[in-house]
């Protein structure tokens, strides 16, 4: 199965099955995680889970408290695209973790020619991984839109 992560200036085809986001809450500068599987070309949330709580933080149905952690189900509903912003409000952008491949802080990993993206696409589709267009990351009918500065859940 592959992974296509892409910005204006790169795109990387990746050999992976499931990977895991982080990120650093903006005002309660708490951390969140979420499980990403790919599953028939397109990508499945299996868990989320945040380091305590706090304004604009709630855990998701069912979560449940295990080691200072709120875990809970992800999303059955599968995403076509993921898509991410860089707002650089956090000091700390997303971190992608995927075995084969370790971690990486993407806004370091994804730059090029001292040029850091502003958005990050992540799509399981069997589509041809190429750098996205302008008129890509201003088209409004995004399936998912997650920011590194607001609440990831």
């Amino acid at each position: 199965m592959s992974l296509c992560m892409a910005t204006t200036v790169v795109a990387l085809n990746l050999a992976v099955q499931a990977f895991t986001l982080s990120w650093t809450h903006s005002v309660e500068r708490t951390e969140w995680r979420e499980d990403w599987r790919v599953q028939h070309q397109q990508l499945v949330l299996d868990e989320a889970r945040v380091r305590g709580s706090g304004a604009g933080m709630d855990p998701g149905d069912g979560a449940i408290l295990r080691d200072g952690w709120w875990i809970w189900p992800g999303n059955p509903v599968p995403l076509a695209v993921l898509h991410l912003a860089v707002s650089g409000a956090t000091g700390s952008g997303w971190l992608w973790c995927a075995k084969g491949y370790g971690c990486h802080d993407l806004e370091r990993w994804l730059t090029r020619n001292g040029q850091a993206p502003e958005q990050i696409q992540i799509d399981a589709s069997d589509q041809r991984c190429e750098p996205l267009k302008i008129n890509e990351l201003r088209n409004e009918g995004h399936a998912a839109l997650r920011k590194s500065s607001d609440v990831g859940g």
